[in-house]
């Protein structure tokens, strides 16, 4: 080799090097993160980190579940919306960013209708709980007991705009009562003056309520799901009282941001399915009330517009809005 050769050559080797360990990092991968819009400790913290310890072996970079709490879950949502569309970065999200959200803000920093769906995780249904101190026994007793009185009975709710105010809404419309709203900043201070008797009704989830039901601190009258809940099968739905339209769940969905391949999307809801399957996993979302689901993208699609036109009639009906 000459004098020459040998400088030109160092370059190159260096040059492949270089080449090399870039394309290493290019490769890297990623952990994935499952974004939650709303406060650690709720369900809907809750459901993803379970699903998260099971997803792990998949996904050799690690599952993480970060919050990004605020404006009703719209700061989360839009940090994922405008992340890079790679399956790295995704929304584990309740109703409110993904189907009603845009119903009630005028605008929007993202557009819920470009979500790509992946799967529901699990569904929880919205139950009707009373405090001990409402006279009524029942459900039927209860629409009588508002009846006589309009717009003296109060319920609570998670904040305006929330799940438990629209499913009140809806219970309103479809009885011919009036109630006093008191909006509250989450479920636990609603149902701590709920179990005072500050406030007399609140249509919280499943997962919150059965334990004090249990323990007799408040009454779940009805069950608004389609069945009865195999965590608390002895309460009635709605429909087996008459009132067969009063179906209101909160579902626990993962989203990617727009573009996000078909392919990632896939591998994600693989992921997802093989961790719902795991019957310590199923017990655990039993625990929280929580049926499990692992619907496919497409079901979700369908399954969230469907939704979204459901919570869009009650908005309008009710003149909620958040603006």
């Amino acid at each position: 080799m000459t004098a020459f050769q040998r400088p030109v050559r160092a370059c190159l080797v260096a040059l492949m090097t270089l080449c090399m360990v870039s394309s290493g990092l290019a490769q890297t991968p990623k952990p994935l993160k499952l974004i939650v819009p709303f406060p650690a400790g709720g369900t809907a913290d809750v459901l993803p980190r379970l699903l998260a310890e099971k997803m792990r072996a998949q996904f050799p970079a690690g599952v993480v579940v970060e919050n990004k709490a605020g404006a009703g879950g719209n700061i989360g949502a839009e940090f994922v919306y405008r992340a890079e569309p790679d399956g790295s970065t995704v929304l584990a999200s309740p109703p409110g960013p993904v189907a009603i959200n845009h119903h009630l803000y005028k605008k929007l920093s993202f557009d819920p209708t470009r979500w790509q769906a992946i799967t529901v995780m699990a569904t929880v249904p919205n139950v009707l709980a009373v405090s001990p101190k409402v006279p009524a026994k029942n459900l039927a007793e209860l629409i009588v007991y508002l009846k006589a009185n309009p717009g003296k009975v109060s319920y609570a709710s998670q904040g305006n705009g929330s799940t438990s105010h629209l499913t009140a809404s809806m219970f309103m419309q479809l009885t011919g009562t009036e109630m006093i709203h008191v909006p509250y900043k989450g479920t636990a201070p609603a149902l701590v003056d709920l179990m005072a008797g500050t406030v007399d009704v609140f249509f919280d989830n499943l997962s919150s309520s059965m334990q004090f039901h249990l323990a007799g601190k408040l009454r779940i009258f009805a069950v608004a799901d389609d069945q009865r809940s195999k965590a608390l099968p002895q309460v009635l739905t709605f429909a087996e009282q008459k009132l067969p339209t009063m179906n209101a769940v909160t579902f626990f969905s993962l989203m990617a941001p727009p573009g996000t391949s078909a392919a990632m999307i896939s591998t994600i809801y693989k992921s997802v399915s093989e961790a719902l399957a795991h019957p310590e996993i199923r017990q655990k979302f039993a625990e929280q009330g929580a049926e499990p689901r692992g619907w496919s993208p497409e079901q979700t699609s369908k399954f969230v517009r469907d939704e979204s036109e459901k919570w869009h009639t009650v908005i309008k009906s009710s003149n909620v809005s958040l603006d």
